[in-house]
């Protein structure tokens, strides 16, 4: 017998400002849609009608759910112009609503699954076709281009901008290329799953609508970063950070930095004011090639991310495993108090290793 929770809420509440931020950008999006819609159709009516149902289903997946299959580019733009040709073909057999409209929705729903492009609101883009082809002034075949594949474009566009500003990712990030020609994966995943192997175990379970290879990748990544860490005993960047730290000014030149790096055998140095604010990091790696003699350190210095001293070993790891940090700066309430570098780890790592 079925439990009366399955019929409750399956997802956790959304946080607040991820709620309004979304509605804000799925209004915004389709705002600039209508607007640009109407333009180009020099006010028909007709880009309306369609913008009010399916568009705005589309907008939820573009804005509320970034990350799923089901919400991006292609899936969005191919889906709902394949499921209006789809039923402009069906049209052409019977013009009968009753039967062109289930029809057209099954023939996109074949259609969309051949072109990888799965997009549930292009169900209702059928269906609003097969509608709106009883209007006396329905454009025909134009219909699957304006406003229907050209508002995609923009719906698509407007989340693309939105979500930049916003911090979010779209579209998802796709599993990483092979990096300078090179077949190895990053070292971060060659202990894992290889993409193919997530593909092969995706499709099996039968989530690839749900989830990308990429997304879960990364969930895998987070996950076996935060068990390891279960094995530093809740350990802290204050408990291995370097207090002790040779700074750079902004000031100094290429041949005093590098004097620097030679006398304290340094792969980073942290980019400090007199104050103690923190600035930034200059890699080592920085130097090579530079030959201008008005360059300074502050010219070198990049942004880079930090961590409060009461961050944990995984968030310490998840910055370092990626290749992109050599070191992590250490900063409470602006000021540099300590740093912990990739050595500084892995030191750390293998003395566990050694008291396991």
């Amino acid at each position: 017998m079925m439990r009366l929770r399955a019929l409750g809420p399956a997802m956790p509440m959304m946080k607040p400002g991820v709620a309004v931020s979304a509605g804000i950008g799925a209004a915004v999006g389709l705002l600039a849609c209508d607007l640009l819609l109407w333009l180009i159709a020099q006010g028909a009516e007709i880009g309306h009608l369609l913008l009010v149902a399916p568009f705005g289903a589309s907008a939820l997946l573009i804005f509320v759910i970034p990350n799923s299959p089901l919400a991006q580019p292609w899936s969005v733009v191919i889906g709902n112009t394949v499921a209006a040709l789809a039923a402009l073909a069906v049209m052409r057999v019977t013009d009968v609503p009753l039967i062109a409209a289930p029809l057209a929705v099954g023939l996109a729903i074949v259609l969309m699954g051949m072109a990888r492009a799965l997009h549930p609101p292009a169900g209702a883009v059928a269906l609003a076709t097969v509608l709106a082809a009883g209007e006396a002034d329905f454009p025909g075949l134009s219909f699957a281009i304006i406003p229907v594949g050209l508002g995609s474009v923009f719906l698509v566009a407007a989340g693309i901008v939105w979500h930049h500003f916003s911090g979010r990712f779209y579209p998802f990030r796709q599993p990483h290329a092979p990096d300078q020609g090179k077949a190895d994966p990053p070292p971060e995943r060659r202990l894992g799953l290889r993409p193919e192997e997530l593909a092969t175990l995706i499709d099996r379970l039968r989530m690839a609508p749900n989830i990308g290879v990429e997304d879960l990748a990364r969930v895998l990544d987070a996950a076996e970063m935060e068990a390891a860490s279960h094995h530093l005993g809740g350990l802290t960047a204050a408990d291995v950070m370097t207090r002790d730290l040779v700074t750079a000014d902004a000031d100094m030149t290429v041949g005093e930095l590098a004097d620097l790096f030679r006398r304290h055998g340094f792969k980073t140095l942290p980019l400090a004011t007199a104050a103690g604010d923190h600035v930034g990091l200059i890699d080592q790696s920085m130097l090579l090639g530079q030959l201008d003699p008005d360059l300074t350190a502050g010219d070198l210095a990049r942004d880079v991310a930090t961590l409060g001293p009461d961050a944990d070993a995984a968030a310490l790891m998840a910055l370092l495993a990626v290749g992109r940090q050599q070191a992590v700066p250490i900063v409470a309430a602006g000021k540099l108090v300590g740093l912990v570098t990739r050595s500084d780890l892995l030191a750390l790592l293998a003395a566990r290793l050694r008291e396991g």
